[in-house]
C-alpha cells in the first residue's frame, strides 16, 4: 500500500482564505508545509490571515481579488504563474450567506451566485488548464449541507452549493482520465463570520454540540488531500453532532 499525499512543497490556492474555513486551512496547509496563495476582498482580513499562518514549515502569501469577477480569478492565477510556478491544488472557500431571493435586492443575490458557484467554476477551469499540462492535481470544493437539507429562509444560498455539489460530482467524470481528483466537502454548521450568531452564542453552540470549529473542516481537507493517489474523497459530509435540518 502506498503512502499518503505529502503536501511538502505542494502549490495551494485557497478561495477566501481571509475568514472562517478559509482562513483555518491555510493555517493548517501551512503547517503541513504546503507553499499557499489566498485572496480576499480585504486587506485587513486577508493580514491577519497571513499572520496566523506565519511559523509553519510551508509558507502563504495573499492579495486582494474578487472571485466572483472575471479580472479577479485571472489576476489570482497569473499570481499562482508568476509566485509559485503553477498549481498542484485548488480549494475553494469563498462563499457568501443569503437572505431568500425576495427578499434581496437584484444585484445582491446575483452577487451570491457570482462567488459562491460561478466563481468556484471560474477558478476549477484555469485550474485544470493548468493541471492538464503537468502531473494532475486536485480540485477541493467547500460545499454544504444546505445542498440537502434545503432549510426555509436559504434558498438562494442552498441553490449555489446544489449547483456546486452537481459540478463537482459531473466534473469529476471529465477530468480523471488526467489525474485530476474532485472533491467536496460538505460541513454543517460552522463558527465563522457568516453566522447570524454573535461570538458568545457560537461558543454556546460549540460547548452543546450544535456547532463545528472551522479548525475542523480544515481537518476534513486535509484528510481529502493527503490520500493516496488512487484514492478519491468524493463526498465527505461533516456535521456537528446535533445539527439543526430546517
Amino acid at each position: 500500500m502506498s503512502n499518503h499525499v505529502n503536501l511538502e512543497g505542494k502549490r495551494i490556492l485557497v478561495t477566501g482564505g481571509t475568514t472562517g474555513i478559509g482562513r483555518a486551512t491555510i493555517a493548517l496547509l501551512v503547517r503541513e508545509g504546503a507553499q499557499v496563495l489566498t485572496f480576499g476582498r480585504h486587506q485587513p482580513e486577508l493580514d491577519e490571515a497571513l499572520a496566523e499562518a506565519h511559523g509553519g514549515r510551508g509558507s502563504a502569501e495573499g492579495m486582494t481579488a474578487d472571485t466572483a469577477t472575471q479580472d479577479g480569478v485571472r489576476a489570482v492565477f497569473a499570481a499562482m504563474d508568476e509566485r509559485l510556478g503553477g498549481i498542484d491544488a485548488l480549494v475553494t472557500c469563498a462563499a457568501l450567506g443569503a437572505d431568500p431571493i425576495h427578499e434581496m435586492e437584484e444585484d445582491e443575490w446575483r452577487y451570491v451566485v457570482e462567488t459562491n458557484l460561478i466563481g468556484a467554476m471560474a477558478c476549477a477551469r484555469q485550474a485544470i488548464l493548468r493541471m492538464m499540462k503537468t502531473r494532475g492535481g486536485h480540485l477541493l470544493f467547500v460545499g454544504s449541507i444546505s445542498a440537502e437539507i434545503k432549510a426555509e429562509g436559504e434558498s438562494v444560498y442552498s441553490a449555489t452549493k446544489a449547483g456546486l455539489q452537481a459540478f463537482a460530482e459531473t466534473l469529476r467524470k471529465e477530468v480523471a482520465d488526467k489525474n485530476i481528483k474532485v472533491t467536496v466537502i460538505q460541513p454543517g454548521s460552522v463558527a465563522t463570520p457568516m453566522q447570524p450568531s454573535n461570538e458568545r452564542e457560537q461558543r454556546e453552540a460549540i460547548a452543546s454540540h450544535r456547532m463545528l470549529y472551522a479548525e475542523e473542516i480544515a481537518e476534513a481537507i486535509h484528510f481529502a488531500l493527503t490520500r493516496s493517489e488512487r484514492a478519491d474523497v468524493v463526498n465527505l459530509r461533516i456535521e456537528p453532532r446535533i445539527q439543526k435540518t430546517s
